[in-house]
């Protein structure tokens, strides 16, 4: 059993940067894949980013060079640097995690079929 804990959310003008924070709460904690995920107003939840156990990251082309997933295993936290934000970028970003799976599926990276645990998600607000 995984709890995710999301924090780091909030209302920003274009341009901006934001940190987003995960605190994967479990016993026993170990690497496997991670990402993040968002859904903004009247759209479809989207794949932002993933993170393999062993650290290797892959970042959707909307977020790629302003977005920057990373996690800190001494904390048992993942975060999501965003940087140059766009209001584009508003919308719920949500944690998710698949403690079964060391290396995060290619096929289904973005549909988020994978995700076995979501954290209750933060708001990002992107002003023009």
């Amino acid at each position: 059993q995984v709890q995710l804990v999301e924090s780091g959310g909030g209302s920003v003008q274009a341009g901006g940067s934001l940190r987003l924070s995960c605190v994967a709460v479990a016993s026993g904690y170990r690497r496997y894949c991670m990402g993040w995920f968002r859904q903004g107003p009247g759209k479809e939840r989207e794949g932002v980013a993933t993170i393999d156990g062993y650290g290797g990251t892959i970042h959707a082309d909307s977020v790629k060079g302003r977005f920057t997933i990373y996690r800190d295993n001494a904390k048992n936290t993942l975060y999501l640097q965003m940087n140059s934000l766009k209001p584009e970028d508003t919308a719920m970003y949500y944690c998710a995690a698949d403690p079964s799976s060391f290396v995060c599926p290619t096929s289904s990276r973005w549909s988020g079929s994978w995700v076995k645990y979501w954290g209750q998600g933060t708001q990002v607000t992107v002003s023009s």
